[in-house]
């Protein structure tokens, strides 16, 4: 199931919320409860190496290497 990330007009609030498929109408603000909302684009993150720190991935890929 994606996730999808939300933007409330009302309080500004940001949320995250599972899709089920399908168009359905946008959820209410789990903060304010208003039904004004927007999916907005959000960042994913992926881990590189054995770091350990989920950072945003750059846009070559991973590693800092290049083909040879």
């Amino acid at each position: 199931m994606p996730i999808f990330e939300y933007r409330c007009h009302s309080c500004n609030a940001t949320f995250e919320q599972f899709s089920t498929g399908g168009c359905s109408e946008a959820p209410a603000c789990p903060q304010c409860g208003k039904t004004k909302t927007e999916k907005v684009f959000s960042v994913f993150s992926s881990q590189c190496g054995s770091s350990g720190s989920s950072t945003p991935a750059p846009s070559g890929g991973c590693g800092s290497g290049g083909f040879s």
